[in-house]
């Protein structure tokens, strides 16, 4: 099919994808909204199974509002588009996507893509990060959404960033046993984000109920936490049995038998990679992120980012920056748009990227992990690659830049493809040879860009 002729096509059915395809749809087209999950809603408005009794005040809190918001729009929009759950975009050629549904291969023409693949969780790895019972704050969130179970008995949520306090109330209101919040940032870098901040008040007071709900109900909350150590149980690795962190008043360990961490969240990139688009490296984001203009139009023609994918703003920004992205695929068709919506989305969106500079003051990278990672760290558990390896590489190898350590010692090249460890990879580089991080570039996406079957299907005829 010609792409003049191809339907546009969105991918991911979160916050902004849900309002890309409500905002063509609303122009008179019948989109294609491609997404992995079985339900709409993406991580933050993560949908659970038919027949899940929790109301949704209880498992989204006070972002109720707007989940019940982006279900209710998907539901109405069910009859006017092409709605494809449970689909894996794992490859494109050109104008054309490569899906995995239900074990069979198939493929869709896009006349206009908008890419809305989301976030995952910012692994910085730490000793005993694999023992079973170690999740991510991600995956201790899908847990309770989907679920409807905590990750364990006693858990602590440990690492940095809006989602850690999040999921701790989350967890905490749930009626789950949290033993602690290890948090690495201070309080003297959360009162030096207060003045921006300040300017958007709404989320700042959710952010103080989350820390004072914690509070009324017991919770420690450690500020300048640094994860030492996970132990396990019986010291044979069955299951994780401690945590030990250091902060100012020295080193202490907590008996828990469940640990969620991240530091702060990472754009799902590899599609607009292997679309084509061009990438610079975020400083505020610490990565290389696809380029794109105001109005979410990256270097590829007729393709548009928008999202977490694009860069990390939120699920608010998210919104926006679908429906936003979408008007750029409208225009770009010659079609007519309400020009002056589209300059107050842009206008809404900077505010967005202002608040966004207060949480990462609020809750900083800790740029000297890398140098206080021991050598017998596990980095890369797809190809048990150790932060010692990966410095070898570089010492002895001469390798300075990401994709030629993957070449030397593997880092990277396992199921996962970067995707968790890529992040802390670059950080580790990045020390190891005295250059900023910037400079180490980033793992360059291939096909699939999941894992897929080999026994992959073909539809019939």
């Amino acid at each position: 099919m010609s792409s003049s002729l191809a339907p546009p096509v969105v991918i991911g059915a979160g916050p902004a994808g849900v309002r890309a395809a409500q905002t063509l749809v609303a122009h008179g087209l019948r989109p294609v909204l491609i997404d992995e999950a079985a339900r709409a809603g993406g991580q933050i408005y993560r949908q659970p199974p038919p027949g899940f009794v929790r109301s949704a005040q209880a498992l989204y809190g006070f972002e109720a509002g707007r989940a019940n918001a982006v279900h209710r729009t998907m539901q109405a929009l069910q009859p006017q588009l092409d709605h494809r759950p449970g689909t894996l975009v794992w490859a494109v050629q050109g104008a054309t996507l490569q899906l995995l549904q239900a074990g069979r291969m198939g493929q869709v023409d896009h006349g206009g893509l908008i890419v809305a693949t989301g976030a995952t969780d910012r692994v910085l790895p730490f000793p005993g990060w694999t023992l079973p019972g170690v999740y991510t704050l991600g995956a201790a969130q899908v847990a309770l959404k989907y679920q409807g179970c905590a990750i364990g008995s006693r858990v602590v949520l440990a690492g940095t960033g809006p989602l850690l306090y999040l999921v701790a109330h989350q967890y905490a209101k749930a009626g789950a046993q949290v033993v602690a919040v290890l948090d690495g940032a201070t309080l003297a870098d959360q009162r030096a984000a207060l003045p921006a901040l300040l300017r958007a008040p709404a989320t700042l007071a959710k952010g103080l109920l989350y820390r004072a709900s914690l509070i009324a109900r017991g919770v420690p909350v450690h500020q300048g936490a640094r994860l030492t150590r996970a132990g396990s149980v019986d010291g044979a690795g069955e299951r994780v049995g401690s945590i030990t962190w250091r902060d100012a008043h020295g080193e202490r360990t907590l008996a828990c038998d469940a640990i969620g961490f991240g530091h702060a969240l990472r754009s799902e990139t590899q599609l607009a990679d292997l679309l084509g688009c061009e990438f610079e490296f975020d400083a505020l984001q610490r990565a290389h992120l696809p380029v794109r203009d105001a109005a979410g139009r990256s270097s590829v023609p007729g393709v548009y980012l928008a999202g977490d994918g694009a860069a990390v703003r939120g699920a608010d920004a998210a919104e926006l920056a679908g429906e936003r992205a979408a008007l750029a695929l409208l225009a770009d068709r010659g079609m007519a748009v309400n020009t002056s919506r589209a300059a107050e989305l842009e206008r809404l969106l900077q505010a967005q990227t202002a608040l966004r500079l207060g949480l990462e003051r609020a809750f900083p990278f800790p740029e000297d992990w890398a140098a206080q990672a021991p050598d017998e760290l596990l980095l890369c558990r797809c190809e048990e690659i150790s932060v010692g390896q990966l410095r070898q590489a570089a010492r002895e190898a001469g390798a300075d830049e990401l994709n030629r350590a993957k070449a030397l010692c593997r880092v990277g090249m396992g199921r996962c493809q970067g995707r968790y460890c890529g992040a802390a990879a670059a950080e580790v580089l990045a020390h190891a040879v005295g250059i900023p991080i910037a400079q180490v570039g980033r793992l360059r996406a291939q096909a699939p860009v999941k894992p897929v079957p080999f026994a992959m299907v073909e539809p019939p005829a």
